[in-house]
């Protein structure tokens, strides 16, 4: 069985300046991923890739929720920049912002599903 820590300590500071050199800024990004984080968030973004466009009572009904509930978490998704939104007379509708988040959804997906077939190493 393979340890999870080296043996030693040996810091290679040639790779560790380099990497560092290029670690942009972050914050945003983690930002981005909290809002999947949440099962319920997460089940509304995957609706939205089944059905490109959903009103709140769609995302309510889909989640099992109050409209106050779906609006609150339709609202974080907006707010992060992974839905928008459109006004069609009294109903509002929600889709994903782009397909860069289609495409994270559903490799995040595949993803979770091959982890129980991924072997240590």
């Amino acid at each position: 069985m393979q340890k999870d820590m080296c043996e030693v300590t040996k810091v290679h500071e040639e790779a560790v300046e380099r990497v560092q050199s290029q670690i942009p800024e972050l914050q945003k990004l983690a930002q981005f991923f909290k809002a999947f984080s949440d099962e319920t968030r997460l089940k509304i973004l995957y609706a939205l890739t089944i059905e490109k466009s959903l009103c709140v009572c769609d995302v309510a009904a889909i989640i099992g929720s109050s409209t106050a509930t779906a609006s609150h978490h339709l609202r974080y998704l907006r707010d992060n920049s992974l839905a928008k939104s459109h006004r069609e007379g009294k109903l509002i509708y929600y889709e994903l912002a782009d397909d860069h988040v289609e495409q994270l959804v559903k490799i995040a997906y595949e993803h979770s599903k091959e982890g129980d077939c991924i072997e240590e190493k």
